[in-house]
């Protein structure tokens, strides 16, 4: 007889999950999960990870987070204003909602760049 197991469901309460991995064929990473209370610590290491690379564009692949509260948010902006001049934090595919935070909060901030498919 085989037994199938089921995966995990996520309940209501549960802690969001973020994980950060090098990005292969770029100078950047991935992220997958969401951005929130429980996982601003990993998402914040990042962010400084992007902040001491050596180049000029740093691309964050971000198509497979869900949700980025708007301290994440923040902590991108805060981010990105602290890059030097002439430096770039690229986007790819991030939430609908953080593109909407970004503009509504930080319109016009130099330093990030958002980019599709």
């Amino acid at each position: 007889m085989h037994l199938h197991q089921r995966p995990p469901q996520r309940y209501a309460g549960a802690a969001p999950r973020l994980t950060v991995s090098a990005l292969r064929g770029h100078s950047g990473l991935r992220a997958v999960g969401e951005v929130g209370h429980g996982t601003h610590e990993i998402w914040e290491r990042a962010l400084e990870q992007a902040l001491g690379a050596r180049t000029d564009v740093y691309r964050l692949e971000l198509s497979e987070v869900t949700f980025v509260d708007v301290a994440g948010a923040d902590a991108l902006a805060s981010a990105a204003r602290r890059l030097e001049e002439g430096r770039l934090l690229q986007l790819h595919r991030p939430p609908s909602t953080l593109s909407r935070t970004l503009d509504m909060f930080w319109p016009g901030l130099s330093g990030i760049e958002v980019t599709q498919p």
